[in-house]
């Protein structure tokens, strides 16, 4: 029987163990550029011995516009490759292997955070009922522009850059952040994209920026070295239910299936909240994909342990609970308790509350 703890083969990228630290935005890089802090808390969580088999990296800005969040770091430039390289090899010092995700928020923005102070962009001009860190407090996000037809193909093109940027800063892969109510999901779901061009209308129309971002990520990176994140229902960031989730998402895996990837990362119910907000056959929606298989959202040990022994997933993301248990692959292998989190310090600030949890044997 296959188990949570044995390697695995995730496209061109070998695993010591199915163990997955989520993606976690933490707010510790200012002037978007990684620190010598941000290494040592990856590394702290790296070994696969007792941490996770494979990191996926916060949520990371792909171009000065994709950017929505004070302090968040970005991958499109040669100061940020430099510095994203010293923790891509602090990982890999401890054995562990780690993929960049690449992110545009789209119009979960403010203007504060946009070049030039210009408006966030989408695929709407409608505001998001949402809120964003900005100077150290939480405010409303700015209303958005939506993007002229002419301009979309360059966010397609900065999501290309910035995975040739990852790869250089020596990260093992790149996972394309498809969910949560961003930039891509902005597109995907009719309840938000109002637009009549190439871009908008039906199911296909949506999903071209989809399609087309991966097809260029994994161009640049390599498709066996490329996963694509999705929320099928997840309300976050004010992204409303699609009129019909199924068809959407089911289209979106159909056309995802064919391009060799490494992996799919689906967050199951809302992201961070209830896991039956909405019902979804998330069965269904693996059938037509080939490659490795990642499931999200509230797993605790025996949960995690059934879906890899059932066969249900090949791989369990576990976020908050790696906030503070940097062990976490331990207790997960030794069935030990997991140590609570301080809410207070996920987003900004420094060691304190991100690189202090002690580990089970401290």
């Amino acid at each position: 029987m296959t188990t949570l703890f044995d390697p695995i083969r995730v496209g061109d990228i070998a695993l010591a163990n199915r163990i997955v630290m989520a993606p976690l935005t933490r707010n510790r890089a200012p002037g978007t550029v990684p620190t010598p802090l941000m290494a040592t808390y990856y590394a702290q969580r790296a070994d696969p011995a007792t941490g996770a088999g494979l990191i996926v990296s916060e949520a990371t800005q792909i171009s000065p516009q994709g950017q929505g969040y004070a302090d968040t770091p970005g991958i499109h430039s040669a100061e940020q490759v430099q510095a994203w390289r010293v923790v891509t090899d602090a990982v890999h010092a401890r054995g562990g292997r780690i993929v960049c995700q690449l992110w545009h928020v789209g119009r979960i923005s403010h203007e504060q955070l946009q070049p030039g102070g210009q408006p966030p962009v989408s695929s709407t001009a409608r505001a998001a009922a949402g809120r964003v860190l900005v100077g150290g407090a939480f405010v409303p996000c700015s209303t958005p522009r939506a993007l002229r037809t002419e301009e979309v193909p360059g966010i397609v093109a900065d999501y290309a850059h910035a995975a040739r940027c990852a790869m250089d800063a020596g990260f093992d892969g790149v996972e394309v952040h498809a969910a949560n109510g961003y930039l891509i999901e902005q597109f995907m779901r009719d309840s938000i994209n109002d637009r009549s061009d190439a871009w908008g209308g039906d199911i296909d129309a949506r999903l071209r920026l989809l399609v087309e971002a991966v097809q260029a990520v994994a161009q640049a990176a390599g498709a066996g070295r490329t996963g694509v994140r999705l929320s099928p229902v997840t309300p976050a960031n004010d992204a409303a239910q699609d009129s019909d989730p199924a068809a959407l998402y089911g289209r979106g895996v159909q056309r995802l299936s064919d391009m060799g990837l490494a992996y799919l990362h689906v967050v199951e119910g809302s992201t961070g909240g209830p896991r039956d907000h909405a019902p979804f056959d998330y069965a269904a929606l693996r059938r037509p994909f080939p490659g490795c298989w990642m499931l999200n959202n509230g797993y605790d040990r025996a949960m995690a342990l059934d879906a890899v022994a059932s066969g249900r997933a090949d791989l369990v993301a576990f976020g908050r609970p790696f906030i503070s248990n940097p062990d976490l692959g331990l207790r997960l292998r030794q069935g030990l308790a997991w140590a609570d989190s301080n809410r207070k310090t996920y987003y900004g600030g420094g060691a304190a509350g991100y690189t202090d949890y002690p580990t089970a044997a401290a």
